[in-house]
């Protein structure tokens, strides 16, 4: 998705939770080697909760590290339902009302949180070394 160079659509629920909350990134300039690149990532970002780093991938942010692995998980997973859809055909965005009211639900810290919970319990479950 990030060599598209563009936003995410709201064209399901979970993407509507990053709809008007993530931008842009298309200053690549290959391996980041100084920390002005780093500076400017994080300006355009914005307050937001991601930024698509155009030609390298998805960057997410969150109150806590469970928020935030939850948001690249989901983000991961609506560029990939979009590009699905538009491999056969033009897909409906949901209205722009419709989508922020649904970000509210969806797109919260807490939100957020709560999604990553049921995983960290399987990883907890399956490999508690992971705390160590």
């Amino acid at each position: 998705w990030s060599s598209l160079g563009r936003l995410l659509d709201p064209i399901t629920q979970d993407s509507c939770a990053f709809f008007l909350d993530h931008a842009l990134f298309s200053e690549f300039s290959g391996v980041v080697l100084d920390m002005d690149q780093g500076d400017r990532i994080a300006s355009q970002l914005n307050g937001n909760k991601a930024i698509i780093l155009q030609n390298h991938g998805l960057l997410t942010v969150g109150e806590t590290v469970d928020e935030a692995a939850w948001w690249l998980i989901s983000m991961e997973r609506s560029c990939q339902a979009q590009l699905h859809a538009e491999a056969v055909g033009q897909p409906i965005s949901v209205d722009n009302k419709e989508a922020l009211d649904t970000r509210k639900v969806v797109g919260s810290s807490l939100a957020g949180w709560f999604s990553f919970q049921p995983l960290y319990d399987l990883l907890l479950a399956e490999d508690p070394s992971f705390l160590d």
